[in-house]
């Protein structure tokens, strides 16, 4: 090391600073010892709970051991990034059964490709003050227990939805991770649990993924379901899908303390206006290149075409009666995949339930109108 940054006390200051230079709303350093979750990492996928996210599996303790993912690891810098835009309007969308809503983080860039080249970047700037450093960033992309690192470098604790929340900025933010071979001088784990009595997040998830404090089974979530499951959504989740078709953020809006969440400083954060508040309809109708150009940089084109259409289709049918609907479905009936035309069917099922019902309904109001007439009316 150089004499200006041979004290390692001194270094940890500096990348905390580089890390706020780089857009990262917090920093924090954390050695690696996670032996006390194996157990319950391993409960986890004892369960099934993964579904059919195999890669959770694959490595095994891995997840739990950064040396053994990236050796010579001894320190990892957890970071992270707020991505809570001005305008949100969460609620006028979920309320809008016409309307598509499209989890809040994936309405503007991926995050992915942003965090990872701006924590390359600090391991960069640290390696300009370091004789031999070896770093690896990560970013939701490789077997890492971000949530758990993230709360011993001190950023939040795991509320019972098990995302990480911080007690000034909500859930609103995203993690990222530099795994170093340096000594650095470690933070304080969190200590504070906020979550007390409260099970908002529990009680009012949709499907009610969150089988327990702090454990998701993913095959009843609605962004496993429309996200991650490659093939048909269970048909007992498809009601309950009501018009979100990428990801949801049900647990997020009903926490308390998203109250404190933070806006973003993050252009690229911000809703692509091809995304944000559009009618179930428009999207439905984007053949696949138009769904290509509209999705690039974006993290929803990892779904490809046909599982957004799948989405789009349980939305359509989840949505009020409309003929334009109808006549939607069985348009674009014709140009889809197997897969797309199951959910298509469902869809044109709970539409024709949903006129008839309304036809009942129109004949007891004419009825009932029709015995409070005079008789020579």
């Amino acid at each position: 090391m150089t004499n200006l940054t041979s004290d390692y006390k001194q270094l940890a200051l500096d990348i905390k600073k580089w890390g706020l230079e780089l857009g990262f709303s917090e920093v924090g350093i954390t050695d690696i010892d996670l032996s006390k979750h194996e157990a319950q990492l391993q409960r986890w996928l004892d369960l099934g709970y993964h579904g059919e996210m195999e890669y959770m599996a694959a490595h095994g303790m891995k997840r739990a051991r950064p040396a053994e993912l990236v050796p010579g690891t001894v320190r990892v810098i957890s970071v992270k990034m707020n991505y809570l835009p001005p305008d949100a309007s969460f609620a006028k969308t979920l309320k809008d059964t016409n309307k598509a809503y499209i989890s809040r983080y994936a309405l503007g860039r991926d995050y992915h490709k942003l965090m990872r080249n701006r924590i390359k970047q600090l391991g960069q700037k640290i390696e300009q003050h370091v004789d031999q450093l070896g770093f690896r960033p990560f970013v939701d992309s490789a077997p890492v227990l971000e949530r758990q690192l993230a709360e011993k470098a001190g950023l939040g604790w795991r509320g019972k939805h098990s995302l990480l929340i911080n007690q000034e900025a909500g859930s609103w933010f995203f993690l990222g991770e530099l795994f170093v071979d340096i000594p650095l001088p470690i933070d304080k784990p969190n200590e504070f649990e906020g979550c007390g009595k409260c099970v908002a997040c529990i009680t009012l998830c949709p499907t009610g993924a969150i089988v327990e404090p702090y454990v998701v089974d993913a095959r009843k979530c609605i962004s496993y379901l429309t996200i991650e499951l490659q093939g048909s959504i269970p048909e007992q989740y498809r009601p309950l899908l009501g018009n979100r078709i990428y990801g949801c953020d049900d647990c997020q809006l009903v926490c308390p303390w998203n109250r404190y969440g933070q806006i973003t400083d993050e252009a690229d954060f911000h809703p692509r206006k091809q995304l944000k508040d559009k009618d179930l309809l428009e999207l439905f109708s984007w053949n696949e290149a138009t769904f290509l150009k509209n999705t690039e940089g974006s993290p929803i084109r990892r779904i490809g075409h046909q599982r957004w259409r799948r989405n789009i289709a349980v939305g359509l049918g989840n949505a009020a009666f409309s003929q334009s609907i109808v006549d939607t479905l069985n348009v674009i009936r014709t140009q889809s995949s197997a897969m797309v035309i199951e959910h298509i069917d469902w869809a044109l099922a709970q539409q024709r339930a949903k006129h008839d019902k309304l036809l009942r309904k129109t004949a007891r109001l004419i009825r009932i109108v029709e015995k409070g007439l005079p008789r020579d009316a």
